[in-house]
């Protein structure tokens, strides 16, 4: 209901292809008056590698939309269809493709929920040298009850559709993958948070990333939101009065600086 509602009230270019794949697509709700610059918010979805699609992602626009930040919802292909590895790059191909596209873009600011941000985690960590060029995140970052070490998921049932081996999990693991901020990274902080009814192994990884990723010079803020799991932390996005929807509020002055 959230994405149709964001559908009928913004701007919109849906299924735009940065990819041949089925799911390579990209839904974009434009701000109502797009003329000149703007930031823009990636938004990645969750639902364990494997379910889920960007279809279910436009309830994050209006709030932001109406302050004249345009919202992206990545698709990419899933398990069993999709791997690990794949789904990394699906995902760093749609943010090179995103700043090449559009001029207007000043801003690429992310945001991911559970696998979503995962791999959204995984989009800090890219070496743009090898996709010729540099989209302008500065470590702008809102990763929610997101997974970091993929390791413990390998004797898992989440790992029957993904079937990833050790490497394959060693080598996308935000955790293993931190690389040192960039003078630029101070701009913006990175926001690690986690719902106060996630598992212990959410909020264990999100507390050690934030760590990590502290410790090579980003800039890191962990919200520890009370009163919400894992599933309707994300769904507060869409209410305007939520803290993360505060954060977004902070969105365009940010992204000016």
């Amino acid at each position: 209901a959230g994405t149709q509602r964001a559908r009928a009230g913004a701007r919109t270019s849906l299924h735009v292809p940065y990819g041949d794949g089925d799911r390579e697509k990209l839904d974009i709700y434009f701000p109502r008056d797009p003329s000149g610059t703007f930031p823009v918010l990636v938004y990645i979805h969750g639902g364990y590698w494997q379910c889920l699609s960007k279809d279910e992602s436009g309830f994050a626009a209006p709030p932001l939309v109406s302050q004249g930040v345009a919202v992206v919802a990545v698709g990419y292909d899933t398990a069993p269809k999709g791997h690990m590895d794949a789904m990394v790059l699906q995902v760093r191909r749609s943010l090179a493709f995103l700043v090449e596209r559009y001029s207007g873009i000043r801003g690429v600011y992310l945001c991911g929920h559970s696998a979503g941000a995962h791999l959204a985690a995984m989009v800090l960590s890219t070496d743009w040298t090898e996709y010729g060029v540099v989209p302008d995140i500065k470590g702008r970052a809102v990763l929610v009850s997101g997974v970091y070490d993929l390791e413990p998921i390998l004797h898992t049932y989440v790992n029957d559709a993904l079937n990833m081996s050790r490497e394959v999990a060693q080598r996308n693991s935000p955790m293993l993958c931190v690389t040192p901020a960039a003078p630029a990274a101070a701009a913006c902080e990175v926001l690690v948070a986690v719902a106060q009814h996630d598992s212990p192994e959410f909020r264990r990884q999100s507390q050690e990333y934030g760590q990590a990723l502290r410790a090579a010079g980003w800039s890191v803020s962990l919200l520890d939101l009370a009163g919400v799991d894992h599933f309707d932390i994300i769904e507060k996005l869409s209410e305007e009065r939520y803290v993360l929807t505060q954060v977004g509020e902070e969105l365009p002055s940010c992204l000016r600086a």
